[in-house]
């Protein structure tokens, strides 16, 4: 496993416990390096949305205890946030999150003449997006799709 891999799981691990106790949820943690710093990044929700009391009473919790355990070894910035509006699918928990909602993804490349398509996500595996488009559904293949998100209807 992953030097990332290990501090997120652990991360996770240790942040269980105050996300029940303000009935929030954890979206996804990463531990990533961007323009040579360090950031270890939880994405939390709750029914309705988070707010930002929501991410500050987390950061400032999961911040004690990390100083408490001083598990990582690197000088990281630690960020709380919502996941936000077109945020990528990317786990497994994500597409069970998004089950039954209406979804847009992208493709690699052309199939029956589009790129980009709007539909129900009935089902996913390892390998393949199961979509419902009115009443048609269709198997996607996982590698041939370039991003998948929650669809956001704009005009609504």
């Amino acid at each position: 496993m992953a030097k990332h891999e290990s501090y997120e799981q652990k991360a996770e691990s240790m942040i269980a416990p105050i996300l029940e106790e303000n009935a929030l949820s954890l979206v996804d943690v990463e531990y990533v390096k961007e323009a040579g710093q360090w950031y270890l990044r939880f994405y939390i929700d709750k029914e309705g949305g988070v707010n930002i009391n929501d991410c500050e009473t987390v950061s400032r919790a999961m911040s004690a205890l990390l100083d408490q355990d001083d598990f990582i070894e690197d000088a990281y910035i630690l960020e709380v946030s919502s996941p936000g509006l077109g945020r990528p699918l990317k786990k497994d928990k994500d597409f069970v999150r998004n089950t039954g909602r209406e979804i847009e993804f992208k493709l690699f490349k052309a199939e029956d003449g589009a790129k980009e398509f709007v539909g129900v996500l009935k089902a996913f595996d390892k390998e393949t997006v199961t979509v419902l488009f009115e009443e048609e559904e269709k198997v996607f293949e996982r590698k041939n799709i370039a991003l998948i998100r929650e669809y956001v209807d704009w005009d609504a």
